[in-house]
C-alpha cells in the first residue's frame, strides 16, 4: 500500500510538503447546477429579484470563493491564482442555472479545489439571493470536469 500523502507519522492529518515540486502551469475546470421554479429562473434572468443582480453577485462571489479556498478547506495550500472565471448559463431543461468555473495558476500544486469552491460559492449565492422567492431550489452536480498540469498530467471527465 502506498503512503498516504496527507497523513503524518502518527496518522494525524497534515498538509503535504510541495517544496520540492516544480512550478508548472495548472488549470482546473469544475461545474455545478441549481434547479428552481420557472418563475424564479425568469425573475433572475430578467433581473427582477429584490436583492439585485443575482448573476453578477454570483459571479463575483465565485471568484472570491476561489481566492479564499485555503481558508475554508483545512489542508489546501494557499495558491497564487493567475485567473479565475465564472460562467453562468441558463438551462431551461432543469429549469435552473449551470455554473462553470476555470481556475489557473503557475505553481507547485493544482487548482482543482479552487475551481470546485468557486462553483459551490457561486451556487450558494444564487440560493441566498433568490430564497425569498423559492426555498425549494436544489444545488447539486458539483464536479471536476478537467485538470491539466503537474506530475499527474491531464485528466478529463
Amino acid at each position: 500500500m502506498s503512503k498516504l500523502t496527507h497523513t503524518g507519522e502518527s496518522g494525524e492529518a497534515r498538509m503535504v510538503d510541495v517544496s520540492k515540486k516544480a512550478d508548472t502551469a495548472r488549470v482546473a475546470k469544475a461545474s455545478g447546477a441549481i434547479t428552481m421554479s420557472r418563475e424564479t429562473l425568469d425573475a433572475i434572468v430578467e433581473n427582477r429579484m429584490k436583492k439585485g443582480d443575482v448573476l453578477s453577485a454570483a459571479r463575483l462571489a465565485g471568484i472570491m470563493g476561489a481566492k479564499r479556498t485555503a481558508e475554508l478547506i483545512p489542508l489546501c495550500h494557499n495558491i497564487a491564482l493567475t485567473d479565475v472565471s465564472i460562467d453562468i448559463d441558463v438551462d431551461d431543461s432543469l429549469p435552473g442555472l449551470r455554473v462553470t468555473s476555470t481556475a489557473a495558476t503557475v505553481g507547485k500544486t493544482g487548482v482543482e479545489m479552487e475551481a470546485l469552491t468557486a462553483v459551490a460559492v457561486a451556487l450558494l449565492t444564487v440560493y441566498d439571493m433568490a430564497k425569498s422567492m423559492d426555498r425549494a431550489m436544489t444545488i447539486g452536480q458539483i464536479e471536476l470536469l478537467e485538470k491539466s498540469g503537474g506530475k499527474s498530467g491531464d485528466w478529463k471527465r
